[in-house]
């Protein structure tokens, strides 16, 4: 199957998906999921030097593919990329990462960093290490991944004011270093994304 019969069936799916939802055919609604899930993988992209540059959803990598900006290196099943290398090489200037729920989430690995649990990023928050009302600012350094009982067991205090919490490492801004970590981290399980990523 070529990658835009792929991207059409993957449509046709979630329409699929959609009535069958609503008509209740609960079996075909599954399959259609199972669709929806496999194009949001994730997807190792290199630059055209092969050096490891960002990590994009399935549906995103087909596009890329689609428009002839970049080619597929590596496959899942079904002729979905798994990596992905731009034909043309992009200097990629030194950055700082936007301060978003989701950079801190990925810098935190999804982690509590007061109870250490692993969750899914629905079932955590940010929590303000020095609390806003106390002149705590949204910066890198003072918002740390937390799951809700700690967040509402901190509240409002500084970490001195509670006996039992301590943080499980300081929070530091975004580096291209963690971004590389994190690429390494998530590619663990995908042995496609090994030789890319200097094993």
């Amino acid at each position: 199957m070529s990658l835009g019969k792929a991207m059409i069936h993957a449509r046709k799916q979630k329409s699929i998906a959609r009535t069958a939802i609503l008509s209740g055919d609960y079996p075909a609604a599954q399959v259609a999921m199972q669709t929806s899930q496999i194009l949001q993988l994730p997807v190792l992209v290199l630059n055209a030097s092969y050096e490891p540059i960002n990590i994009c959803g399935a549906r995103r990598a087909l596009v890329l593919v689609l428009k002839g900006i970049a080619r597929t290196e590596e496959e899942h099943g079904l002729a979905m990329p798994s990596v992905i290398r731009l034909l043309e090489y992009r200097r990629i200037p030194y950055q700082t990462r936007a301060l978003s729920r989701k950079n801190i989430l990925l810098r935190d690995r999804n982690t509590c960093q007061y109870c250490g649990d692993a969750l899914p990023p629905g079932d955590l928050t940010l929590d303000h290490v020095i609390p806003r009302s106390r002149g705590g600012n949204s910066t890198w350094e003072n918002l740390v991944a937390c799951c809700h009982s700690c967040n509402r067991r901190k509240g409002n205090r500084m970490l001195t004011e509670i006996d039992d919490m301590v943080l499980l490492r300081d929070p530091r801004p975004f580096s291209l270093h963690t971004s590389r970590q994190i690429m390494r981290m998530l590619g663990r399980g995908d042995d496609r994304w090994r030789k890319y990523l200097f094993y």
